[in-house]
């Protein structure tokens, strides 16, 4: 598995895990449970979801830079 596959399948299980925190977020907050830490829990895999997208933003223009792989090479 190359860099790209690789960071495409960490951001995809850190969209689920955001999407989980967000729907935990929801129910305790529709319960009036006061929490602080799970209405941040949604910032860790935001963060990571941050990083890992602009790597995939990046990526591309690496590799063209350098000269390996692109679109019909």
């Amino acid at each position: 598995m190359n860099w790209n596959n690789w960071f495409r399948q960490v951001h995809r299980w850190l969209s689920i895990a955001f999407t989980l925190a967000v729907i935990v977020n929801i129910i305790v907050m529709v319960q009036e449970k006061s929490a602080v830490w799970i209405g941040l829990l949604g910032l860790l895999p935001l963060g990571l979801l941050l990083v890992t997208g602009l790597i995939l933003f990046v990526l591309p223009y690496a590799t063209k830079r350098r000269g390996v792989g692109g679109i019909g090479g």
